[in-house]
């Protein structure tokens, strides 16, 4: 059984009068949560797109880029994506709702955050909306404005870009402290580690870039203090 399949198996519920959160408060254990999280993704990737006013055609082949989306698939994809866009509930309502569930793994939470910088990466501008947006929704999720700086500097062209953010540590910091976050940062993006925490396969690939961003940090703050 395909992803998107069981996600309208998931969304079935809906015609009879079910919200997407109450959706979200029934896809709390695996492996329902790898459905809940490609659902959070792209219901608040809908929301996000009305920060910026409006959907291009960029943002849509980001979804398709972390979702890969087969063609048998992307009336689901879609049907999830205009329903969250056109409710009536606010974004912060599905963000908390997505923190609860999460609440135990706030590994899983950067992950969802970085799939939603993709999107809003995807057509090369970062809108004042959007910063507004993720910024909240990072707060949502229990990060600090360290947290979110450093996934900010790793995907924003613009942003602060020294290893120290990227890392998420502090210039003062020892070697010693220092490693011990990145080696912690490795073994989280490790994929048999995402593996075994049950994040679904397009998280895993996100997660691609944010090793090398970590290690590439790495290396340069390393190399700067040998």
């Amino acid at each position: 059984m395909s992803l998107w399949t069981r996600i309208s198996d998931a969304l079935s519920a809906l015609s009879q009068g079910e919200s997407l959160t109450q959706v979200f408060d029934r896809l709390r254990t695996p492996p329902e949560k790898s459905v809940a999280f490609a659902i959070a993704v792209i219901a608040l990737g809908a929301k996000m797109a009305k920060a910026d006013g409006q959907v291009t055609r960029d943002e849509v082949t980001a979804f398709r880029e972390v979702f890969q989306i087969a063609r048998d698939d992307e009336a689901g994809a879609a049907r999830v994506f205009d329903m969250a866009r056109t409710d009536v509930a606010g974004y912060e309502e599905y963000a908390r709702s997505i923190q609860q569930m999460f609440s135990d793994d706030p590994t899983t939470l950067c992950d969802l955050m970085e799939g939603l910088f993709h999107i809003a990466m995807a057509d090369g501008f970062y809108h004042p909306g959007e910063n507004e947006f993720l910024s909240e929704v990072s707060r949502i999720f229990g990060q600090n404005e360290q947290q979110f700086m450093a996934l900010r500097a790793r995907f924003v062209p613009d942003a602060p870009t020294d290893p120290y953010t990227v890392l998420g540590v502090q210039a003062d910091m020892t070697m010693p402290e220092i490693r011990k976050v990145w080696r912690q940062l490795v073994r989280e993006t490790h994929p048999d580690a995402m593996i075994a925490r049950g994040v679904p396969e397009e998280a895993i690939r996100l997660a691609e870039k944010r090793m090398i961003d970590i290690n590439r940090a790495w290396d340069e703050i390393n190399g700067a203090r040998i």
